[in-house]
């Protein structure tokens, strides 16, 4: 099994990988597939091998609020499994997807015979908590078009495939190639539907950036980290 360096399959030994992979099996999941449940017991977790993910949450008046998009080499449902309480988001597949299941139980065993992964886990969680605290920080300090530009900043470094302007792979500018909607956007930015579509056209209009069906060419980079900032 391969994963990007910095996931939690990539930090992994080889011989940590073959020991996580023996104790589990391979499933595949169909875009729009839901592998967890917000509220349902932790059964499982998951360690995407192929293909991308949303995490949400349900809101009590109706809606839901983006979380989170994860992708290969991402560790799915840890906390659930380790503290056995239920499930906090929903995580739902943004296209096809391959995953490893491994049962809790086996998940846990896993952890206390290598102690090492579980210092990892505990680097990966603290990293969620401080990028959780740098959100709710941004909500107060940056306008839609700011929190926007953050998060399309987010996504082009680690979604984002080089895009030449002709149309050619290859070129300066990146494609965030995501089965996100305007309205998953604004959950995760914590905006209104027509806030983001606003903040968007002014990006275009800079010329920072390009819209399609689904997708986002960014050809300023450096000038959205400045509106991020």
């Amino acid at each position: 099994m391969s994963a990007p360096e910095g996931s939690f399959l990539g930090d992994l030994t080889p011989a940590e990988r073959e020991e996580l992979a023996a104790r589990g099996r391979v499933r595949e999941f169909d875009r729009g597939e839901t592998l967890f449940v917000e509220g349902e017991d932790p059964g499982w977790v998951a360690i995407l091998l192929r293909g991308r993910v949303k995490a949400c949450a349900y809101r009590e008046m109706g809606g839901e609020t983006l979380l989170a998009v994860r992708g290969p080499g991402a560790l799915l449902g840890e906390v659930a499994a380790i503290d056995g309480l239920p499930r906090s988001a929903t995580v739902t597949a943004l296209e096809p997807v391959r995953a490893l299941a491994v049962t809790a139980e086996e998940f846990r065993a896993f952890l206390q015979a290598h102690g090492r992964v579980s210092v990892l886990i505990m680097r990966m969680l603290c990293q969620r908590w401080r990028d959780a605290d740098r959100k709710r920080v941004e909500f107060g300090m940056f306008d839609a078009t700011g929190r926007v530009a953050q998060r399309l900043v987010e996504l082009a470094e680690r979604f984002g495939v080089p895009y030449d302007r002709t149309g050619a792979a290859g070129g300066d500018s990146l494609q965030i190639t995501l089965n996100l909607s305007q309205e998953e956007l604004a959950s995760w930015v914590g905006a209104s539907r027509e806030a983001v579509s606003k903040a968007l056209r002014t990006l275009r209009r800079h010329g920072w950036i390009e819209t399609g069906r689904r997708r986002v060419i960014v050809h300023d980079l450096k000038a959205l980290r400045r509106q991020a900032r």
